[in-house]
């Protein structure tokens, strides 16, 4: 699997603005969220876990591109990436772009999601770098879910995927699952 080093497409102006509230009213199933609309997933790099982060959470899923919240896109980002050595890496690099102002008006970092590569902990040298990207983000660590894998989310919900939904302002679409503490 290839692994794109670049961060998230940049479009716009290069000023970061609280986030706008959207002008459309949600897409059915988008769920809703009183302060700004739904959230936005962005994807550090590809395969980084949006799309299952979006379905179990709620908010929108752009895969690596930055939201245009002048187009009615929700501003409130969750940056997603892997625990690997290039995923972190470009986790820096999406940070490093947004702290340069290489994203749209209006977009806001609510956190990095970290989603595990693998089962059990990580290397001292990738746990450093999650320390680093700590010291200039929220950071967020979603465990190794075994029945993530395959087509249906199955298994108990990790505590994380609870603190992300508050975060984001939505409801679980998986609630009534037992929670795995972590």
């Amino acid at each position: 699997m290839a692994v794109d080093p670049a961060p998230p497409t940049v479009a716009g102006p290069a000023t970061v603005a609280p986030a706008s509230r959207s002008p459309r009213p949600p897409a059915p199933g988008e769920p809703v969220v009183p302060d700004g609309g739904p959230v936005s997933w962005v994807g550090a790099h590809g395969g980084a876990g949006t799309s299952t982060l979006a379905e179990m959470v709620g908010g929108r899923d752009l895969g690596r591109r930055w939201p245009d919240p002048s187009q009615g896109e929700p501003g409130r980002v969750l940056l997603v990436a892997r625990t690997h050595g290039s995923g972190l890496r470009a986790a820096s690099r999406a940070l490093e772009a947004l702290h340069s102002g290489e994203h749209p008006a209006g977009v806001d970092l609510l956190a990095v999601v970290l989603v595990a590569d693998a089962p059990g902990r990580l290397p001292f040298h990738l746990a450093q770098r999650v320390r680093v990207l700590r010291s200039v983000a929220d950071v967020h660590r979603v465990p190794w879910v075994p029945g993530w894998r395959g087509e249906k989310r199955t298994g108990p919900v990790p505590r994380t995927i609870r603190t992300l939904a508050e975060l984001a302002g939505t409801q679980l679409a998986h609630s009534k699952k037992r929670e795995k503490k972590r």
